[in-house]
């Protein structure tokens, strides 16, 4: 592999122990609408209030300028990382036959892109990634509000800015909170050297670093891959492929960069005078990331409830997997927002999505939003109580129409039903209390008995293609993935689920639902495809990782079984840093701790020279020559730990089960 020509985040990956090996073959035609899809999707018009064109009006409020070169913005090499311009098939068009038209619109909002005015002093650039920015006017400069993923989309909307409101330096920049669509883009804004000076100030939420660098650490090649199918980014932007994530467009793929903060907020109520501005805060810790933000403007009666408050039900799981979010809490921090700033606020802008004006307006949309994470919290526990399960409770829950009617609390992010489980599997985990379900058999051996007991993979294909013509996806991808787990290399069985579950994508209100449902058909059909994926690491964010971090992620890379029965003992001295640790191996656990006594070996690297390794732009071999890495004692056993430790398969089977037994590469 030429490590070379990987983007960073594959950098990262192949130190973390990730192969990216792929087969690319042609893809298949995707097959159009069913009668059933097309009923589905002329339904939703008649239960929903299309007939309001407020959001229209609004998304469009303040215009100044489009996004220049049609929304194409490229890196430094030419390469694009971000290109408005080809979700614009669904402008001014009805929805086809293979869209919801309730997601069709929110595309149609969504798409909308260039420089807005708030209010004065407060402008956006919108659909220039997967976020917003946001620019907020001081006396002397401007307050970047959550500067996008990629340093390129950041820097070409701080330009569009200044094309139309003049060269400003920019004084401050807000992280709202740790995800990496609201910081990643930091040095397209500001240049570190003036946040050392103290001329520029960073300022996000208690613990916001730790937890930037550390959510894709740990399941971060798993999430990875997810995150793939979520962000629809193996499957075409058309009427039958992505329409979006219902929370943004997609994911640009530039340089990820990170400035760590030097204004923590540490407690609600805690304010900053930002160029003239007072900032009032409110902390929202483990609501829609786990170190999250409002703030309030008194001057400019703005508000903002950071990514609590949008114009979509959000996730309270993600599917690219997560922790689960607390919906108590989401809707608590709301409530709270409400108390302190409703009836003052005239404005509530946010990182996604468009803002809503008057004191009247924004009081509802929180209060909507409030409710609607509540409304979930409640009555998934009402079920529950009832003992109804995860997947019962999912199927009953229904909004109010008082909810349910209001265009932004419509799931084009989250969904009621991915919601409803996360929330009983926050409070009462996997298991529903069936002894049945306590000891599943696993996917392929399942999947076997399965084939078995139906009479074979033929009789279910016959019976599979009658529920198929009737529209009964629901099943007959039920029961098409237990064959395909048994036979998954049964063409007609690949091809049926396949197009179950592109039905099934069709009639999606939800972006993510639409895109892992268009994304599963076509690795069923196709093979797996490799394409651009979100990028999450880059050398500032291994620069800001805590060692520890690094030696956790190394224990869950080390092998169990192969360990089985070796002791290893290294000390690591990092003198750049002033920092020592001591890896120990026992019992086929790799802990870390203080220097240990006596150890095997002893390791002498500076934590500038292990950022390189982790970045892959120097080896341990390479660094060993170079002298940069000093080894006293049995230097066998640093090798010997190395060869324990496995490599994760970034494109690894989603749609169909991996071997059990599957052979993992021993090198490191």
């Amino acid at each position: 592999m030429n490590v070379n020509k990987l983007p960073l985040f594959s950098l990262f990956l192949v130190f973390l122990g990730c192969s990216l090996t792929t087969v690319s073959v042609m893809a298949q035609e995707p097959n159009p609408a069913s009668v059933v899809t097309m009923k589905s999707n002329q339904a939703v018009l008649k239960e929903l209030p299309f007939a309001n064109r407020k959001d229209f009006e609004d998304v469009k409020r303040g215009f100044i300028a489009p996004l220049p070169n049609s929304g194409v913005i490229k890196n430094s090499k030419g390469d694009t990382v971000w290109n408005l311009e080809q979700f614009q098939f669904a402008r001014d068009k009805e929805a086809p036959d293979t869209a919801n038209p309730s997601l069709w619109r929110q595309l149609q909002l969504i798409s909308e892109g260039g420089l807005y005015e708030v209010i004065p002093r407060i402008y956006q650039v919108r659909s220039a990634d997967l976020s917003n920015i946001t620019f907020i006017e001081g006396d002397t400069g401007i307050i970047v509000m959550d500067p996008l993923i990629s340093a390129e989309t950041a820097e070409a909307a701080l330009s569009l800015y200044r094309q139309h409101r003049g060269n400003k330096p920019v004084v401050a920049v807000i992280y709202t909170h740790s995800h990496v669509d609201h910081y990643g883009g930091v040095r397209g804004v500001i240049d570190e050297e003036d946040v050392k000076s103290g001329k520029v100030k960073v300022i996000a939420p208690q613990d916001f670093l730790i937890e930037a660098v550390s959510e894709n650490v740990f399941a971060g090649n798993h999430m990875a891959r997810r995150a793939s199918f979520m962000y629809g980014n193996l499957i075409p932007k058309d009427p039958k492929g992505t329409l979006g994530a219902g929370l943004g467009l997609e994911t640009s793929t530039g340089t990820i960069t990170l400035i760590e903060p030097t204004d923590p907020i540490v407690e609600t109520g805690q304010t900053l005078e930002l160029d003239g501005l007072i900032f009032e805060f409110l902390l929202a810790p483990g609501s829609e990331a786990p170190a999250e933000m409002h703030f309030y403007i008194p001057q400019l009666k703005a508000v903002t409830a950071a990514e609590n408050a949008t114009h979509t039900l959000h996730n309270l799981y993600t599917l690219r997997g997560a922790k689960v979010r607390n919906a108590r809490d989401w809707s608590r921090y709301l409530n709270e927002t409400v108390q302190r700033w409703g009836g003052k606020a005239e404005v509530l802008f946010a990182p996604h999505h468009w803002p809503t004006w008057g004191p009247e307006n924004v009081v509802n949309h929180l209060k909507k939003q409030r409710d609607l994470y509540k409304y979930l919290n409640d009555q998934t526990l009402r079920l529950a109580n009832h003992g109804y399960n995860m997947v019962q409770t999912a199927e009953l829950m229904e909004l109010p129409p008082e909810l349910s009617q209001y265009w932004a609390n419509r799931g084009y992010y989250g969904s009621v039903n991915h919601d409803t489980r996360a929330v009983w599997n926050y409070y009462l985990g996997f298991f529903d209390g069936n002894p049945a379900r306590l000891y599943p058999m696993p996917p392929t051996a399942a999947g076997i008995k399965y084939v078995e007991y139906m009479g074979g993979a033929a009789n279910i294909i016959k019976q599979a293609k009658k529920d198929y013509e009737a529209g009964e996806y629901r099943w007959v991808a039920e029961v098409l993935d237990k064959l395909v787990s048994a036979e998954p290399n049964n063409r007609a069985a690949r091809d049926l689920l396949a197009d179950a579950l592109e039905q099934l994508g069709y009639q999606q209100e939800n972006g993510t639902w639409r895109n892992f449902f268009l994304s599963g058909a076509r690795e069923l059909r196709d093979g797996i495809q490799r394409y651009p994926v979100p990028l999450t690491a880059s050398p500032d964010t291994i620069r800001s990782m805590p060692a520890g971090l690094i030696f956790d992620y190394l224990g869950i890379r080390l092998n169990g079984p192969k360990a089985t029965g070796k002791n290893l003992s290294i000390n690591i001295n990092m003198p750049d840093v002033k920092e020592k640790y001591a890896l120990v191996l026992e019992n086929a656990v790799l802990n870390y701790g203080p220097p240990v006594k006596n150890p095997g070996s002893s390791v002498q690297i500076n934590r500038s020279d292990l950022n390189d390794i982790i970045l892959g732009s120097a080896s341990i071999q390479e660094k060993m020559e170079d002298g940069k890495i000093k080894i006293e004692g049995d230097a066998g056993e640093l090798k010997a730990l190395l060869s324990l430790m496995d490599r994760f398969d970034f494109w690894w089977n989603l749609v169909t089960p991996e071997p059990m037994d599957k052979m993992v590469p021993k090198d490191f």
